[in-house]
């Protein structure tokens, strides 16, 4: 079975995460959660807009900066395996657990975060360089 091309995987990966975050966004809203936060004295509202942005645009970035560097060094591999789950677990505490959001936007927007790391982890592998079979031929055993 041959491997897709990076660029589809960066693709599918780009937009299964958009697809489950919206999915989670009207779950959300449909558990009353309203998305409204103040920002700068302002009330401010997450919208289904920046829901989609903010799933793809990151994600966007760091895969094709993996799928541009994957087929040259095994490393972007590994550092995007650890990087990027991780950035999308700390955001939740840094970012929407300070706003002052309702309870059901925090745990709507904080699965949204999380989301991302299932998707991560299987862009990456996907894109990972296969290794070359071996091409060595089994011992005999003498008897």
């Amino acid at each position: 079975m041959s491997e897709p091309p990076r660029a589809a995987v960066v693709a599918l990966a780009v937009t299964a995460a958009v697809v489950f975050n919206l999915a989670v966004y009207t779950i959300g809203r449909a558990a009353g959660a309203t998305y409204r936060f103040t920002s700068r004295g302002e009330p401010a509202e997450v919208d289904a807009l920046t829901v989609a942005g903010f799933s793809a645009v990151p994600l966007l970035i760091g895969l094709t900066a993996v799928a541009l560097s994957a087929a040259r060094a095994g490393w972007p591999v590994t550092a995007a395996l650890i990087a990027g789950p991780l950035l999308a677990v700390v955001t939740v505490p840094l970012m929407t657990v300070p706003a002052d959001f309702d309870t059901a936007s925090t745990a709507a927007l904080a699965l949204c975060h999380l989301t991302l790391v299932p998707v991560i982890v299987v862009a990456v592998l996907r894109m990972r360089t296969p290794r070359p079979a071996p091409t060595s031929s089994p011992a005999r055993r003498s008897g």
